[in-house]
């Protein structure tokens, strides 16, 4: 599945920083950013993860059933996400073991976050409490 696309803007870095106290340059400081490996200041990793993991839960891909998130696995960020891209996730549901309790499972999903040139900047895989469809089966 492939969500939609968000564009990132400076607001959501600047409000980033604010919820997290991540205040890097290499996020807020555009001299800094400038002069820097990429050029210009950069998303911060979990931003571009949240944002993702947003765009998922707004396609209603897992419905309600999600119960709870349990972990998350290798994380990859082989590119900075900039102002000005846009980002959307495609994922998969690697893995599904029941748990002992019949009414529900763990699913291991793998994402792939895209900017809009195509380009990988955000894997990884989750792992989630969810609600079977079928309990007992």
């Amino acid at each position: 599945m492939e969500t939609r696309g968000v564009t990132v803007t400076e607001a959501h870095i600047v409000n980033w920083s604010m919820l997290s106290g991540d205040w890097l340059p290499i996020h807020v400081d555009h001299e800094v950013g400038r002069a820097g490996p990429f050029g210009s200041i950069i998303g911060h990793g979990p931003l571009t993860l949240n944002l993702a993991l947003g765009l998922v839960v707004q396609s209603g891909f897992f419905g309600d059933a999600i119960i709870a998130w349990l972990g998350l696995d290798t994380v990859r960020l082989p590119r900075p996400v900039r102002p000005g891209d846009t980002i959307r996730a495609r994922v998969e549901v690697v893995e599904q073991v029941p748990t002992k309790r019949p009414e529900c499972g763990r699913v291991s999903v793998a994402y792939d976050v895209r900017n809009q040139h195509d380009e990988s900047v955000l894997t990884c895989t989750s792992a989630l409490l969810m609600r079977r469809r079928d309990p007992g089966s």
